[in-house]
């Protein structure tokens, strides 16, 4: 009986855990990065011109038809979702929310901008979507919380 299988020792199956730790440290930093990085775009490129009145900011909310409120009230939920992309136990959501911004921006772009940058917010939810999925675990943790408080209230 001649076989040519070499029998499975504890160092291949060391080394293998070992590449499955890092790759897995590799794919936490990665989304860490993306996170960090759509927070800086959603903070500083798209909810500081609204909360500033730039006057790009406010031809467009005032072509829309929502004038300044709309565009501080978009504002404001751009900033707070920047915020909570980097608070561990609102990443989800804060994801999600974002997302569902980004449709809205979506159906903007196409009915009053004639979909001159409809793909821009396409683009910006398929890592919102990802950060939303991969971080899901924090929802359960974010919906104890919320019980706790409503019991102590």
């Amino acid at each position: 009986m001649s076989e040519t299988l070499a029998p499975v020792t504890s160092a291949s199956s060391d080394s293998s855990a070992a590449s499955g730790a890092n790759r897995g440290r590799l794919a936490r930093t990665a989304l860490r990065t993306v996170q960090v990085l759509l927070a800086l775009f959603y903070g500083i490129a798209s909810a500081l011109p609204k909360l500033i009145a730039h006057p790009s900011a406010v031809e467009s909310f005032d072509r829309i038809g929502w004038g300044s409120a709309g565009m501080y009230a978009i504002g404001a939920l751009e900033l707070a979702g920047a915020v909570a992309l980097l608070v561990p136990v609102l990443q989800s959501v804060a994801a999600m929310a974002l997302s569902a911004l980004m449709v809205g921006a979506f159906i903007v772009q196409l009915t009053v901008f004639d979909g001159q940058y409809a793909v821009t917010p396409l683009i910006l939810i398929v890592p919102l979507v990802l950060i939303a999925w991969a971080r899901r675990g924090h929802n359960a943790d974010l919906l104890r919380l919320l019980r706790r408080a409503r019991r102590q209230a």
